[in-house]
């Protein structure tokens, strides 16, 4: 996201030069006018190489707050809170312990806001790109209802709930991922490298060579000539495509029908978000933010577009006095299993229970998932290794088998 600098008069009268990371001038402009009563011109940041970090992996601080520093920041909040220290003291301890470098400035920020006299939601609201509307949400609710603490751990909880779902699929895809990247590189390798010294070898001899030995010895020319620009200018042409066609609503859409409906991972997808989507509802609705605000915030915070819809859906059908049940069952993209226990939780009265539930079921029906996949992935790989490698040792090794027979 660029970066917006501007001078600005705070409240006390100093004079400083700050920045905001906005989408555009106008995002800038209105975050800088939420934070100082009056701002100077605003201009985009230009890019200083001095200060450019050439191995961002190597700094923890680095990006967005992560999952991760949410939960820990939440469950040290609650603890404080819960003991009776005031919300400016736990601020301004958070903000001595923290280390991640982004969210110690905006707690900087929070802090000087909440000790002139506004609320933590209001002050945490302005600042998205780390309190978004689900966080700020549920604060603003245990703020009003005197429950800051619960609220706070219950946001500790989610976190913490989500960031393990997260590993899950990324332990599912990590493996396959590596050893497919191995594979190419062993196959790019070998074609590149190992086939030129065979080819020179049956050029010396004047083998007869086989149709596969041909091939490879073709392809091994290819890939050391410019011709193997006209292939990555290919695939990357389709990828840019692709990715400009998941930008439009209709593309992403589609895409992410085809993640719910897509071989071996579909049915890991749809489980994550039937459990990422309860989990987050539930905790809304425990934490007393109001049923259609709470399914407005799900759905911008799903990453699939279909669910999202499909929830966006059951909030107008709600609104017309409707159930949520029936309004999730007509986009035929949530479970059966899950409609008819959300359907027992709108007739109980205990929906946010029963979503819970529902969330610590398809999470472990995830945990079940990654296994399977692993272990049905797992020889398909080793197979599809040992096929490339072996194909390549083959090519080369039937000339001279050829050569063996006819000395013989």
């Amino acid at each position: 996201m660029p970066k917006f600098v501007a001078q600005v008069v705070d409240s006390t009268g100093r004079v400083s030069k700050q920045s905001v990371e906005a989408g555009s001038i106008q995002q800038a402009a209105a975050l800088f006018r939420s934070q100082f009563p009056r701002v100077g011109k605003i201009k985009r940041s230009s890019i200083n190489l001095n200060n450019i970090n050439l191995l961002p992996f190597l700094d923890r601080n680095f990006g967005n707050i992560s999952i991760k520093d949410k939960a820990l920041f939440s469950r040290q909040f609650s603890v404080m809170i819960n003991a009776g220290v005031t919300i400016v003291r736990c601020l301004n301890i958070l903000q001595e312990q923290c280390t991640n470098n982004k969210l110690k400035r905006v707690l900087r920020d929070v802090t000087a806001e909440v000790q002139e006299g506004n609320n933590l939601a209001d002050s945490m609201k302005k600042h998205p790109q780390c309190f978004d509307e689900l966080y700020v949400s549920m604060v603003e609710a245990g703020e009003s209802g005197g429950v800051l603490d619960e609220v706070l751990e219950r946001l500790s909880n989610l976190y913490e709930d989500m960031a393990k779902l997260r590993n899950q699929i990324i332990s599912a895809l990590a493996y396959p991922l590596v050893v497919l990247i191995i594979a190419i590189l062993a196959f790019f390798g070998m074609t590149i490298f190992l086939v030129p010294t065979f080819a020179k070898i049956f050029e010396q001899i004047h083998a007869t060579l086989p149709p596969l030995t041909q091939f490879m010895v073709f392809l091994s020319e290819v890939l050391r000539s410019w011709l193997i620009i006209i292939p990555i200018a290919i695939i990357l042409a389709i990828l840019f495509l692709l990715v400009s066609y998941y930008k439009t609503p209709m593309g992403r859409r589609q895409i992410d029908l085809f993640k719910l409906k897509m071989p071996l991972f579909g049915n890991l997808n749809q489980k994550s978000s039937i459990a990422l989507f309860s989990r987050i509802l539930g905790t809304l609705l425990k934490s007393g933010v109001p049923i259609l605000q709470s399914l407005d915030i799900v759905s911008k915070t799903l990453g699939n577009r279909v669910i999202a819809d499909a929830v966006q859906n059951a909030k107008s059908d709600i609104q017309q006095g409707g159930e949520i049940s029936l309004a999730l069952q007509k986009a035929r993209v949530f479970p059966p299993m899950s409609i008819q226990m959300i359907n027992v939780g709108e007739e109980t009265g205990e929906l946010d229970a029963m979503l819970m539930k529902i969330a610590d079921f398809y999470e472990d029906e995830v945990a079940q998932a990654v296994k399977a996949l692993t272990s049905l992935i797992e020889p398909l790989l080793i197979v599809f290794v040992a096929t490339i490698v072996g194909t390549i040792l083959l090519a080369m090794y039937m000339p001279l088998f050829s050569i063996y027979d006819k000395l013989g």
